[in-house]
């Protein structure tokens, strides 16, 4: 791999999907499409509306998600991934397959 480190943009690439659970949240939209808030926050267990909320908001600033507002009531909001949300794909994947390979590295230790 050549590269000058003096350049790198892996800082900038983790302060967009840094947090516990943004890669999630990606991971999930990517393979289950259009998702509601409640669905959502029932795919991710343990988080917290505000979390979530504050996670959403993150991503969509980011041009990774999309948020669509339907008037109704009580409101309907649904997200999906965007097309440039989908250039993650491969790296997130290969983030889950690493993490599945030291999961079982650490469990053979």
């Amino acid at each position: 791999m050549k590269f000058k480190p003096q350049y790198c943009q892996v800082q900038d690439a983790l302060s967009i999907l840094v947090g516990k659970w943004k890669p999630i949240i990606l991971l999930h939209l990517m393979s289950e499409g259009t998702m509601r808030y409640g669905e959502t926050k029932k795919a991710l267990v343990g988080i917290t509306p505000k979390m979530l909320t504050s996670q959403l908001r993150e991503l969509e600033e980011e041009g990774l998600i999309s948020r669509k507002l339907y008037p109704e009531v009580p409101p309907k909001v649904e997200y999906s991934i965007t097309e440039y949300g989908m250039t993650l794909e491969p790296i997130l994947v290969a983030m889950h397959d690493w993490g599945t390979k030291h999961v079982i590295r650490k469990s053979e230790m």
